[in-house]
């Protein structure tokens, strides 16, 4: 998938100026897909200069003019042809998944402190998560499509989260104290490395 067939998914829901997109995006299908607004408003041009979205200049008082992107005809074709492509699966590639790979190398205390961080945001997301789950009822096949997606967005947080808790606790001083090291170079913490 590429960003651009996000946003037409999203121009999908109605007409939206390039602000309202961004932020409609960052509370929707952003949290499967991650892009930044500078990166949505060029995706915009380049929808626009191929006939996919309309934009229309809306005059403000005392403000710069807004401009409301519209998907057209032909952008709905782009998205209906994209729904027949074969989605591809995303590989893993988590910096933090080869740093176990190494563990006996790294410094412990900071793959803690990282593990720590990872576990609050995956807890903030499915906090998140579930709460629009608990304000949405799927009685369209929008919604329908839209809760499928994020009782699997509520299943890899809650996973994750999990996992995170289970490796802290292998982690610990006391459960790494028996284990015996398999190579000679072994720092621990960043006094030992000094």
């Amino acid at each position: 998938m590429a960003l651009r067939d996000a946003i037409l998914v999203s121009l999908s829901d109605g007409a939206m100026s390039g602000y309202d997109l961004a932020k409609h995006f960052d509370q929707t299908v952003g949290f499967f897909w991650r892009a930044t607004h500078s990166q949505i408003y060029r995706e915009l041009a380049k929808l626009k200069d191929k006939g996919q979205v309309s934009a229309e200049e809306i005059p403000q008082r005392g403000k710069p003019n807004r401009i409301v992107y519209s998907i057209t005809e032909a952008g709905r074709d782009a998205v209906l042809a994209w729904s027949r492509q074969p989605c591809v699966q995303d590989q893993v590639k988590d910096d933090f998944l080869v740093r176990l790979y190494g563990l006996e190398h790294m410094d412990l205390d900071a793959l803690r402190e990282h593990l720590v961080q990872r576990l609050d945001g995956h807890r903030d997301r499915l906090a998140e998560f579930t709460a629009i789950a608990n304000a949405t009822e799927p009685n369209t096949i929008a919604a329908l499509g839209r809760r499928r997606g994020l009782e699997i967005g509520l299943r890899y947080e809650r996973e994750w989260a999990e996992w995170c808790e289970e490796t802290l606790d292998a982690l610990s001083p006391e459960n790494l104290a028996d284990l015996n090291c398999v190579l000679p170079f072994t720092p621990t913490t960043k006094e030992e490395v000094a």
